[in-house]
């Protein structure tokens, strides 16, 4: 499994079981915020540890927000379930990914888009990572 922006447009013949993509939902949010419907207090409210994670662990992508349309946004991930802390642990990378993997519980994984500029935030996708695979 990939962290690679790259990774989350099209669909991917190789994608985990399981795997959600967000991207319907996004459109619709982004669609909203420009028709008027959502201001930027709606959409840009990130908290203060996702901002942090962005900044400090985030990956960059090429794309520009589509709120502020001034910075790139960028990826954070995290993974949740037993034996990780009750806030989740982030993500840095692919070989962390891996190691997570590796473990007998099944783990839940989330990738969050990120505007460092503006605090726009929104779930990319989420996919299983872990556990018995049949």
């Amino acid at each position: 499994m990939t962290l690679r922006p790259e990774s989350l447009r099209g669909h991917r013949a190789n994608a985990a079981p399981g795997q959600v993509d967000y991207r319907l939902i996004r459109k619709h949010t982004v669609d909203e915020f420009h028709r008027g419907r959502l201001s930027r207090i709606d959409v840009c409210d990130a908290q203060a540890e996702l901002m942090r994670a962005a900044v400090n662990c985030g990956r960059a992508s090429r794309e520009l927000c589509p709120i502020c349309q001034e910075g790139q946004v960028v990826l954070v991930s995290f993974a949740f379930g037993p034996r990780l802390p009750a806030h989740g642990r982030c993500i840095t990378s692919a070989n962390e990914l891996d190691k997570l993997g590796r473990r007998a519980n099944e783990l839940a994984c989330y990738v969050v888009e990120v505007c460092p500029s503006c605090a726009w935030n929104h779930l990319v996708r989420s996919f299983p990572v872990g556990g018995a695979r049949s």
